[in-house]
């Protein structure tokens, strides 16, 4: 018997030393229950939007084929594809020069060319359309140097355009191509370029034969993700008066009152979606494969003087000025141009609307998600570890899909809920979701669960086993475990989801249009009604706040890749 017991505890050992250090769970327990419960929380819109697409009350499928719909799926296309072509060939370039040369200003660049990542592409657009509209200071300038008078005396190209919407998307997403691809380009071994160049090869040979082929992986992944953001884009090309399959969702539902034809536009837009993360999860995959040797020579950076470091200067600039110095030189040209806005009716409670549901969905993603991921690694089944991948699909649907996917069940809960009341007490509640700011918060966590997720179960993966081990030796339980080992440890990991998950939640703004109660703003809300009437001065302070936010995402993310080289 004492023998038998001995052997228990070793067992154990092994057991969870195989899964990671925790006790698997092989009955149902809250830690089970509670992650099947959030995935399937998580997945509910998703869900709810394929199956409103599939019983409509009214069937419009044929009239939306025989007329808007193929109009929005072209220009759709063209959008995404126009984007993500503009925004790879730019971030490639800029990541090829400032990994592979030294020229002026170049380390600085490495970080100054992640800033557009603050900027909403629908700001953006605000200032570059203030920038170059015919009142505007370039078409101003033109006027008075040449001595036109008018629009008649010269031409100019159309600002609301598709063409510059193009620019626009690709300005702020082109820093997502940027990052993944000189990450690429720093792990590849400076063996293999030496040795290009003691065959002969030039500076176009070396990136076109041996540069571009090893980071295709990498490149191919980053423009997935530029190309899922353009398809979830709405403020952009609502302002240029493009229509695309998601302003097609907003007019078929807002002004034609078809929901379940919203909802078929939005199926199709599921479709597309994933079609893209298909593309980017199979790029990643790919991507292992281009690993130099453990121990590869790191790349000696050719430095560049003369009129080609001009150049490369000039070319690495040319992204960081449209993507940056333009939208926030105009956007803090008019905010201080007018002062008093800051102390408009409704920016105060915008800003509190904004830190009140974008501090709540922070904190209920990041605990949900640590929720989930330790209950998926405590039970020992398939099936959980199988829906966690699904879970993280929200962050690719627009906001505008789950929009939809959330509104109608939490309506109809609402009104249940309402009657029950109701019949209890004699007094009518309201709409106790869909009539506060519970559907926006409910929409944020979905939204961006994917990255609460991926970062906690990094983080959890990272704590040695023998540490929960220990632990439960000592009788702690599963919950003890966690808050006592787990929690202390990922707090960092933890703390850095919650800023981005926040920073995301603020720059939000398709989910908040359509889930948000009467007269209820937020900051991207008010910057987008403001910039729709045309009042910029109206709509400034709200957008550098939007910035601001931004900004520390971004000095975050910059200060863990300099962390990372370092180590």
């Amino acid at each position: 018997m004492t023998d038998q017991m001995q052997q228990l505890p070793a067992c154990d050992a092994r057991q969870n030393a195989r899964h990671g250090g925790l006790a698997r769970v092989s009955r149902l327990s809250p830690w089970s229950v509670g992650a099947f419960v959030i995935a399937a929380l998580v997945l509910m819109p998703l869900i709810s939007v394929i199956w409103i697409a599939l019983h409509p009350s009214d069937n419009i499928w044929p009239h939306l084929m025989a007329t808007t719909l193929p109009r929005y799926m072209t220009t759709t296309a063209l959008l995404a594809f126009g984007v993500a072509g503009l925004a790879a060939c730019v971030g490639t370039g800029a990541a090829w020069l400032v990994t592979m040369y030294r020229f002026p200003f170049s380390r600085a660049l490495e970080w100054l060319l992640l800033l557009p990542l603050a900027i909403p592409a629908y700001v953006g657009a605000y200032a570059l359309v203030d920038f170059l509209e015919y009142a505007g200071p370039v078409q101003g300038l033109l006027r008075e140097v040449f001595g036109w008078q008018t629009a008649r005396d010269y031409w100019f190209p159309e600002v609301r355009s598709l063409g510059f919407a193009i620019i626009v998307l690709a300005a702020a997403l082109t820093p997502y191509v940027f990052l993944m691809t000189r990450a690429a380009f720093r792990e590849q071994s400076g063996s293999v370029y030496e040795t290009a160049r003691a065959l002969g090869a030039g500076p176009f040979e070396r990136f076109w034969r041996v540069g571009l082929p090893l980071a295709r992986p990498a490149i191919a992944a980053g423009t997935a993700i530029v190309m899922m953001e353009t398809v979830s884009d709405y403020g952009t090309v609502t302002y240029f008066a493009v229509q695309t399959l998601t302003t097609g969702i907003f007019s078929t539902w807002l002004e034609g009152g078809n929901a379940g034809g919203a909802a078929q536009i939005a199926s199709v837009v599921l479709v597309v979606v994933f079609l893209l993360v298909a593309l980017e999860k199979s790029s990643r995959g790919r991507a292992r494969y281009s690993q130099g040797a453990r121990q590869a020579r790191p790349i000696s950076p050719i430095r560049l003087t003369g009129w080609q470091g001009i150049l490369a200067l000039a070319l690495c600039f040319v992204p960081f000025a449209v993507g940056f110095i333009l939208p926030v030189g105009v956007i803090l040209h008019h905010a201080l141009g007018e002062p008093e806005q800051w102390l408009a009716p409704g920016l105060l409670t915008a800003l509190t609307n904004t830190l009140t549901v974008a501090g709540a969905a922070a904190i209920l993603t990041v605990v949900a998600a640590l929720f989930m991921v330790y209950g998926v690694r405590l039970t020992g089944r398939k099936l959980p570890r199988v829906v966690l991948p699904f879970t993280t699909l929200g962050y690719a649907a627009p906001g505008a899909v789950l929009g939809i996917g959330i509104l109608f069940p939490l309506a109809g809960l609402d009104h249940i809920l309402a009657d029950g009341i109701a019949a209890l007490t004699g007094r009518d509640p309201g709409l106790l979701m869909t009539g506060t700011a519970f559907a926006i918060v409910f929409a944020y966590v979905v939204r961006f669960f994917a990255i609460a997720q991926g970062a906690t179960d990094a983080a959890l993966g990272r704590v040695a086993p023998s540490l929960p081990m220990a632990a439960r030796s000592l009788g702690q339980t599963l919950g003890g475990t966690l808050r006592r080992v787990y929690v202390p440890l990922i707090r960092g990991s933890v703390g850095t989801a919650l800023l981005l998950v926040f920073v995301d939640c603020v720059k939000e703004l398709p989910a908040t249009l359509l889930l948000r109660p009467f007269n209820y703003n937020t900051l991207a809300t008010r910057v987008f009604e403001k910039a729709s009437l045309e009042q910029l001065e109206a709509a400034s302070p709200a957008a550098l706040l939007v910035i601001s936010v931004g900004l520390v995402a971004v000095l975050l993310l910059a200060r863990s890749e300099n962390a990372s080289d370092l180590t």
